[in-house]
């Protein structure tokens, strides 16, 4: 590139990251997420004019199989088509000990969407079990109890950075001959004990969607440990065929081999999510360091009076935080709604802590996954009394932290 032209562009890039527009919100879920350098990367897959998954989209998935500790990566335009193939990588018949129509998996009754239904769309019954409410995830204590022989499978989420005790996860898995797929997309770079979530099941899935550890806008990935897994996912993200894998004989690019989908990325998110991924670990160690300056901003106030409730690690996790969440304590809550107008008001964005309690969602209801009407008490109260707000990957100001402690401190005592 020219050095003119490279200074034209980076022109219209400051100017971007000047604009006002771009600040209406003073506390958002992520601040300004690309770096000048990340578009830099995506304008040069655009000046080349070849934007569509190639070589840019494999040095990631060889990166970022390398980082976690995983032998396979396959890129996939979002986390949640990661999970839909994992899901159908389970039941397909290239696959030893496959699953079969009307097997069960355990999945948490706090869950997300696209980590729920793809294992029913592929004729899988959900099993819910609640979750801890210290970390939020699967509660271990409650695996004893599961001795339903069609359960065949984990649908394990790692909660906004947090983790299960991966050990008993494990133990449980492999004393019951289970599968278990690990949704990671709230938690790359959190490790559990020497190794990386995600890279402890059948399959890892991870999302690059903005506001989480890394973003490329939209994009995601899938991991897996060996090769036949991997032909399967890679043949299933991409109408079936076998184009470039290494078992493809003929010489035809249009050899279809199985059923699949199109989950395919392009080489402009993939170069963006490969220049955030060179820098995860540095934001993983601010988001750490603004995460202990807000709990003890709030704790160290005069107006403290436990009004929240803070989620804590694993004690075996070295976390890598999405957001801060927390529970608003109990004689504080019935004034969550109006609390919650009043930060969104004040520039804080807010969100529930995924979707809450998924049993009281309405698509729930029409599909009737919930027939014994069960009741998941800890997930429940997650939903009654969660939030959370975003959790800087720049150093917060003085006046920042200031500012954001002052706001939640005005919640008022329910009456």
């Amino acid at each position: 590139m020219l050095k003119k032209d490279l200074q034209f562009l980076e022109t219209i890039i400051n100017k971007y990251n000047k604009s006002k527009k771009l600040d209406k919100i003073k506390y958002p879920l992520l601040e300004k997420g690309f770096t000048s350098d990340d578009i830099m990367r995506g304008i040069e897959v655009l000046l080349s004019r070849n934007i569509t998954m190639s070589n840019i989209t494999k040095k990631f998935e060889i990166e970022f199989a390398k980082f976690v500790g995983s032998k396979f990566a396959l890129m996939v335009n979002s986390g949640s088509s990661a999970n839909l193939l994992a899901a159908f990588a389970l039941i397909n018949p290239k696959k030893k000990n496959r699953l079969k129509l009307g097997d069960k998996f355990l999945v948490p009754a706090t869950c997300w969407s696209t980590s729920l239904w793809p294992m029913i769309q592929c004729g899988l019954q959900p099993k819910f079990i609640d979750v801890n409410i210290n970390t939020y995830c699967l509660d271990e204590s409650l695996f004893k109890i599961e001795k339903d022989k069609k359960i065949k499978a984990i649908m394990n989420i790692h909660i906004l950075g947090n983790s299960p005790n991966m050990d008993e996860l494990i133990k449980f898995k492999n004393k019951n001959d289970m599968f278990l797929i690990e949704d990671t997309c709230e938690a790359l770079g959190s490790k559990y004990k020497s190794k990386y979530l995600g890279t402890f099941g059948d399959f890892g899935t991870y999302s690059f969607y903005y506001s989480h550890q890394i973003t490329s806008g939209e994009g995601g990935m899938i991991v897996c440990q060996n090769k036949e897994d991997y032909d399967l996912i890679h043949t299933l993200r991409a109408h079936g065929w076998d184009r470039g894998l290494n078992q493809n004989k003929k010489k035809s690019n249009f050899n279809f081999i199985n059923s699949g989908f199109n989950l395919r990325p392009l080489d402009l998110t993939a170069a963006i999510g490969l220049s955030q991924l060179k820098r995860l670990k540095n934001m993983m160690r601010i988001r750490d360091k603004n995460r202990n300056l807000i709990i003890n901003k709030l704790k160290g106030s005069n107006k403290w009076n436990n009004q929240f409730k803070f989620f804590e690690p694993n004690k075996d996790l070295i976390p890598s935080w999405f957001g801060f969440p927390f529970l608003i304590n109990k004689e504080y809550v019935k004034d969550k709604g109006n609390f919650i107008k009043y930060l969104n008001l004040n520039s804080i964005e807010t969100r529930p802590i995924l979707s809450g309690n998924f049993l009281n969602q309405p698509a729930a209801k029409l599909y009737n996954i919930n027939k014994n009407k069960n009741k998941f008490k800890v997930s429940q109260e997650i939903e009654d009394r969660g939030l959370f707000i975003g959790l800087p990957t720049k150093s917060m100001s003085n006046d920042l932290l200031n500012f954001l402690c002052e706001k939640l401190l005005n919640i008022k005592k329910s009456h």
